[in-house]
């Protein structure tokens, strides 16, 4: 009997030293970051950079679609097309144009009531949405760059290899060429954009950028992001939250450098915009 209670004893014990250690990794696992410094890798999801009142972190949580492909049909790829509207038609697979994107990103961030859809780039000017396969978009006369990518609908991109269709085209007869390498390191704009209104969309602004033919690392080249005159320095390729922006007027500037921090050659390689953040 007391060999009985001994083996009870030392098994009620390993129970609750198991549901104890259980706990405490769920409790970790559910702590928020604070500010941290990677040494010797990339800095990981979740890790908050802060400088003058600002937060940056790059997150990892959204719903994954490693089957999605997009390809642009027309304009074919070096085409000449006439100026005015030109159409566009792409082959979409394995993702859903409306569809409201399910996550938890899609409640306290700027989230299109449209759904899911496919942003269009035009010499890295600021982005159209469209919520179709087939689209006409004003172009002028002259040779242009077209970047195309699948978006959620909070307007981050898919960044895997399929997820997106880069090309130049002519339109009209253009009397200068552009100079542009398609197997060049590049790097185009794509969020924050335009307006935000309301504390949902302006309490965690995401930074989002489309990188073709690189990648970043702490060894290799990243992105120098200027926020409101404050630098954040970006090692992965990554959408990032910012946090404790001012109502009114931001500005932001991001350049893709090497490790030596020098901007690498490409026409969209450093870019400048500004967005507005508004109470109501």
């Amino acid at each position: 009997m007391k060999k009985t209670y001994l083996l009870l004893a030392s098994t009620l014990m390993l129970g609750f030293t198991a549901c104890d250690t259980a706990r405490q990794t769920q409790e970790a696992e559910n702590q928020t970051p604070a500010e941290s410094t990677v040494v010797g890798g990339p800095t990981p999801a979740g890790a908050v950079m802060t400088k003058n009142g600002l937060s940056v972190y790059a997150f990892d949580n959204s719903q994954k679609y490693p089957e999605s492909q997009l390809r642009l049909n027309t304009p074919p790829a070096g085409g000449v097309v006439e100026p005015g509207p030109v159409q566009f038609d792409y082959s979409l697979s394995n993702f859903e144009l409306t569809r409201m994107t399910p996550h938890s990103n899609a409640e306290h961030m700027a989230n299109s009531q449209q759904g899911q859809h496919i942003h269009n780039i035009v010499d890295n000017q600021p982005y159209t949405a469209h919520y179709e396969t087939e689209f006409t978009k004003d172009i002028p006369e002259g040779e242009h760059v077209i970047l195309s990518f699948i978006s959620r609908s909070y307007h981050e991109s898919l960044k895997h290899k399929g997820a997106y269709d880069l090309r130049k085209i002519t339109v009209g007869r253009p009397t200068e060429s552009l100079d542009f390498d398609l197997n060049a390191p590049h790097m185009f704009y794509s969020r924050p954009k335009g307006e935000y209104v309301g504390p949902n969309e302006t309490g965690k602004v995401m930074l989002d950028f489309y990188l073709v033919n690189t990648d970043l690392s702490p060894s290799g080249n990243k992105v120098r992001a200027t926020i409101n005159g404050t630098e954040f320095m970006l090692d992965r390729w990554m959408p990032y939250i910012m946090e404790g922006l001012p109502m009114g007027e931001n500005k932001i500037k991001l350049e893709l450098i090497d490790n030596s921090g020098n901007v690498i050659p490409g026409p969209y390689n450093t870019v400048e915009r500004t967005f507005t953040l508004k109470a109501q």
